[in-house]
């Protein structure tokens, strides 16, 4: 269990991220189309898990505006937007947005990515979303960064995130 902040108040977590230097535990998350995607499907890629509480808030929404302009100029590098929103409105919210450089995936049938990577939240007013993490992945699937998000309501790191790959 990990302890973090939404709006200054304590908030858990259902457990930690992995740990730096592991094998990044594989996954399967809803896509915009609903087809099922895993970590392996990315395999040989650098990899980073921009992981949120839901897209129609500022600080998410903002999240994925920055990493999509980032992951523009990223070789052999897919960002992978994640929550437990709809993917209907992963969707809705993108093409809005006009963002095209990452891909939106869901945990909204189950738990088991949340539960695996530790994200999510088990108290407080967001209980059963995902807190707000970034986990950059190498191509050979090793975890070479991690952040959890001290304070919910903040943005994560993005040039140390960046800087990892």
């Amino acid at each position: 269990m990990s302890q973090v902040l939404f709006k200054g108040i304590t908030v858990n977590t259902a457990g930690s991220l992995p740990a730096v230097g592991t094998k990044a535990p594989d996954f399967s998350l809803t896509a915009a189309d609903l087809s099922q995607k895993s970590l392996s499907d990315f395999s040989g890629k650098k990899v980073v898990l921009n992981i949120f509480p839901s897209i129609d808030t500022g600080t998410c929404a903002m999240s994925v505006r920055t990493f999509n302009e980032k992951a523009s100029s990223m070789d052999n590098t897919v960002v992978l937007c994640i929550s437990k929103d709809l993917p209907f409105a992963q969707g809705r919210f993108c093409a809005a947005e006009g963002i095209e450089n990452v891909v939106t995936l869901s945990e909204y049938k189950d738990s088991r990515f949340s539960d695996t990577y530790g994200v999510r939240f088990s108290s407080g007013p967001l209980e059963g979303l995902l807190s707000r993490a970034v986990v950059v992945i190498n191509e050979s699937g090793d975890v070479v960064y991690t952040e959890q998000v001290a304070e919910t309501t903040n943005e994560p790191n993005y040039e140390a995130a960046i800087a990892s790959i």
